[in-house]
């Protein structure tokens, strides 16, 4: 039977060791370019997002937050009995009324908000006329849903690496290469900013005085990229 002393042995194992490390050693990079290229397209904001309040004032805090959380209450009712609408709370705050020397507190004020989100427009605009009997409006805000976030990336990412691919072609062609290798790859997505808000006075179409206004629906658009950047090694000839 072949056997190797423990010296010998060793020294096997060492070339071995070294072997791998010059196998797994990154190979000498030539004529490496950077490229950048792009996809983009419109996507309209599907979701709508309606922010009200409640605000009062009273020498009594305890009767001013029953005060307001009744009318909250009778709102979010109100709302949960319309289909495919989110209802959260939003911010809550209590401060002082001084009197004119600001020395004594003689009242205090509240602030409360409720928040409505849907992909329905015309439900949650119809609502919040409905609401603003008893609440006022802050602002109206629209937005991307992540579905329709997905399915605009899914088709991007490809048209990206698409472009990057033409564009690497493009390079090579112009340096008189015959080929190119990726050397690295980067997708970046952008184009969702926040959320589209109006002014509450420019959201009021004109109605008659005994019934509540309803809110216009602009939703627009965003204009969504992703971008495809990296590095390649252009094959030049022998």
């Amino acid at each position: 039977m072949f056997s190797l002393r423990p010296a010998a042995a060793l020294f096997a194992l060492s070339t071995l060791t070294l072997a791998s490390f010059s196998a797994l050693a990154d190979e000498p990079r030539y004529n490496l370019v950077s490229v950048r290229a792009e996809a983009s397209q419109e996507v309209p904001r599907d979701l709508m997002q309606v922010t009200l309040y409640s605000e009062a004032q009273n020498k009594d805090p305890a009767k001013l937050a029953a005060q307001i959380t009744e009318t909250l209450n009778k709102a979010v009712t109100q709302a949960r009995e319309v289909k495919d609408i989110t209802t959260r709370q939003g911010s809550r705050n209590s401060t002082p009324i001084y009197d004119d020397k600001s020395q004594k507190i003689i009242g205090w004020s509240e602030h409360a908000e409720l928040r409505l989100e849907s992909a329905d427009f015309a439900a949650l605009s119809k609502l919040t006329g409905e609401l603003l009997t008893d609440l006022k409006i802050a602002g109206m805000d629209f937005s991307i849903s992540k579905p329709a976030r997905m399915a605009s990336e899914d088709t991007l990412l490809k048209e990206a690496v698409l472009n990057f691919k033409k564009r690497a072609q493009l390079v090579t062609d112009a340096m008189g290469g015959n080929g190119y290798k990726v050397v690295n790859l980067n997708l970046n997505t952008s184009g969702y900013p926040q959320p589209y808000m109006r002014a509450p006075v420019m959201m009021m179409k004109a109605a008659p005085r005994d019934s509540a206004p309803a809110p216009e629906v602009e939703a627009g658009t965003s204009q969504v990229n992703v971008i495809a950047e990296g590095m390649i090694e252009v094959q030049m000839p022998q």
